[in-house]
Order: structure tokens, then C-alpha cells, then sequence
């Protein structure tokens, strides 16, 4: 189902949209033909903050390409709601129901101004079959998001409310080396609260049990002055928590999976080296 939206947020689809939309690992490699094919029938949009995109349980007509500003993913059930994600340009969403041609499993809002460039699931399922490179995209899309899956439910399963904020904070720190003593949440307690599997309640209790660990937060910013403490609670387990550094090379969660793997596998490698 399209949003509604009326005409002053609606523009043509312009060269320089199109061009970003391109530039995802998605897209990157679909022969020209097949691309103008896919993007012949799509159309760019602007949404206010707090627009509803689609609500969980609707038809998915499109494949959604966030170029600016800010989505959140979530889902409801018995009057209670929980944050899925959060999503920064460039980035496509609702992938799996395209391909699959199902109905929503999650509804999508915006949380700030926002352009989304809307392209008909008919022509990506066509493209598909017919440009085995996409194929072969969409099928790397969407097995870094499955094993992404897998790792947040062992995570919520396997750890309780303080191991898991534990292990957040150590990824934070360890995809920026850079960072010090000192990391930023990337998202407001209330949204990850929901993203770790709890109350803001128990987030804040949680923090609160770290001290111990050297962990102190002022606002976003969250101080860690013992950082082998903050590890040796959290136990970081290379099969569950993914510290791939974001950047140049690894843009997509498929990227990080295999720079995750290749990382787990060079420290086996050492490890058997100084046993020998």
C-alpha cells in the first residue's frame, strides 16, 4: 500500500535520485537496461515527521529507498509496541516482503523530514528473473539481514537485560576504535531500550548495575574508564555480536557478516598458531 500524501510533498523521480538509488550495493552491479526498467515506474516523495509508510499487515506495493532522512521500523501486538530498527540513508526496506509478494510484518513511520523514492515490487520481482547480477544482490541483501536476525535473538535469549547492554557498549567501542573512553548512543534510551529487549525502566537499571564496570552516562554520552571490566562481564561471543567497523568497505549488513567471519576465523587461526 502507498502512503497517503498530497501533492506539495510529491516531486518527479530527479537524475541525481536516481543516481543515489544506484550507488546501493543493491542496485550497484544491475545491468543498465534492467535498472531504467525497475525505475521507470517509480516516484519520489517527501514525508513529514511521524508519516506513517505503511502499518504492518498491508500489501507491500513498493520497495522503499530512504534517500534523506530518518524511518523507524516497528511492530504492535495487544496495545504494546516495540522498536525493530531504525534507518539512515542511504537504505531500501520491506525487501523480503517485496520478493516474496506478502503482506508487512512491520510498519514503518518517519521520525524527521524525509525522501523516499517508491519502486514498484512488480518490476523488482521481474528484474530478478530476468538480471541474474540483482539476483544474486537481492539474495546477499537479504542473507545478511536473516543472520543480523539470528544474532539479535540469540542475544536476547542467551543474555539477560546487563549482559546485553554490556555487549552493546562494547561494540560501540570496538566498530570506532577511535573513540577512547568515551562512546555516543546512536539512539535515544528510549528506542534502544526497545532495541535490547527491554523497558526504559530496566535500561536504566541496567546502567545503573554497570557502575560497578567503570560505566558512567550523561545523556547520550556513556564514559567506560575500565574497559576490561565493561569485557570481562560481557563476554562478547564473535557468534552473537558483530563489531565490523562501518565504513568504506563494509556499507551493508552482509558486508559486516563476512568482515565478522573473516575476523573470527583469523583469531582461530592465531590462537591454533601459538598453540602449535
Amino acid at each position: 500500500m502507498a502512503p497517503e500524501c498530497g501533492d506539495p510533498w510529491s516531486r518527479s523521480v530527479r537524475t541525481h535520485d536516481l543516481e543515489r538509488c544506484r550507488s546501493l550495493p543493491l542496485f550497484a552491479n544491475m545491468h543498465a537496461e534492467t535498472f531504467r526498467h525497475v525505475t521507470a515506474g517509480a516516484h519520489m516523495q517527501r514525508f513529514p515527521p511521524g508519516t506513517m509508510l505503511l502499518l504492518e499487515g498491508d500489501a507491500v506495493d513498493f520497495l522503499y529507498v530512504l534517500l534523506s532522512g530518518q524511518v523507524e521500523l516497528h511492530g504492535t501486538w495487544n496495545d504494546q509496541e516495540t522498536v525493530l530498527g531504525i534507518l539512515r540513508p542511504v537504505s531500501t526496506f520491506i525487501l523480503a516482503a517485496v520478493v516474496l509478494d506478502t503482506d508487512a510484518l512491520m510498519s514503518a513511520r518517519t521520525l524527521e523530514n524525509s525522501e523516499i523514492l517508491m519502486i514498484p515490487g512488480d518490476a523488482i520481482r521481474s528484474a530478478m528473473v530476468e538480471d541474474t547480477e540483482f539476483g544474486l544482490a537481492v539474495s546477499r541483501d537479504l542473507a545478511g539481514g536473516f543472520r543480523t536476525m539470528v544474532r539479535a535473538v540469540k542475544n536476547q535469549k542467551l543474555r539477560n537485560a546487563v549482559e546485553r547492554l554490556a555487549n552493546h557498549l562494547v561494540m560501540l567501542r570496538a566498530s570506532d576504535p577511535g573513540v577512547g573512553a568515551t562512546v555516543v548512543l546512536r539512539h535515544e534510551k528510549r528506542v534502544l531500550a526497545s532495541l535490547l529487549g527491554m523497558t526504559p525502566e530496566n535500561l536504566s537499571r541496567a546502567f545503573a548495575a554497570l557502575r560497578k564496570q567503570g560505566v558512567t552516562v550523561n545523556g547520550a554520552v556513556v564514559t567506560i574508564s575500565n574497559p576490561a571490566a565493561l569485557i570481562a562481564l560481557a563476554k562478547p561471543d564473535p557468534l552473537i555480536d558483530n563489531h565490523a567497523p562501518f565504513g568504506a568497505d563494509i556499507v551493508t549488513p552482509a558486508d559486516a557478516e563476512i568482515w565478522s567471519t573473516n575476523s573470527h576465523r583469523a583469531a582461530l587461526a592465531r590462537s591454533e598458531k601459538r598453540r602449535a
